[in-house]
């Protein structure tokens, strides 16, 4: 009875680290091969360049910033999508705290979640049509004056500046 129990419990030891080593591998990969571009983000503060990384695939979305142990200043994560239409988000696997930027169609924000709770698995929703959602370190959007009706100029929106 002893080696059957110490068996099984060998197999989820081994289960469980061939999880994390897939992780390990995948994640990094994902980061390595998301697009990364610039985007400002026009505010009565002024003008900010943010470097993004650009979750294009159905995987890389899946992914996004999780298991990332910190975000920093100036960067973030944009999730463009080709259609108007609600988006939904989740914290599950998110370690950092985080500000959800739901853009619309035509560049401007929607509406902000600021300072979402990390490994949350609580449904935060755009509220809203939109086209895309910028993710930041939380507190960012606070920081650089970032508001609603605020206009954020990237291709995907229409509004890169030429």
């Amino acid at each position: 009875m002893y080696a059957i129990a110490s068996r099984v419990a060998l197999r989820a030891v081994l289960l469980c680290l061939s999880a994390v080593a897939v992780m390990l591998v995948v994640v990094p990969t994902l980061d390595a091969k998301m697009r990364r571009e610039t985007l400002r983000l026009a505010t009565a503060a002024g003008e900010h360049v943010i470097d993004v990384e650009v979750a294009e695939t159905p995987e890389e979305k899946a992914v996004g910033l999780m298991f990332r142990r910190s975000v920093p200043d100036r960067t973030g994560m944009l999730f463009p999508y080709e259609t108007s239409q609600e988006v939904t988000m989740w914290m599950r696997n998110t370690y950092v705290p985080l500000d959800m930027v739901f853009i619309r169609a035509d560049g401007v924000v929607h509406r902000i979640e600021a300072r979402t709770e990390p490994l949350s698995e609580r449904i935060i929703a755009s509220q809203g049509p939109v086209t895309a959602v910028l993710e930041l370190a939380g507190g960012a959007a606070e920081r650089l004056g970032l508001r609603p009706g605020d206009r954020v100029r990237h291709a995907h929106f229409g509004t890169a500046q030429r």
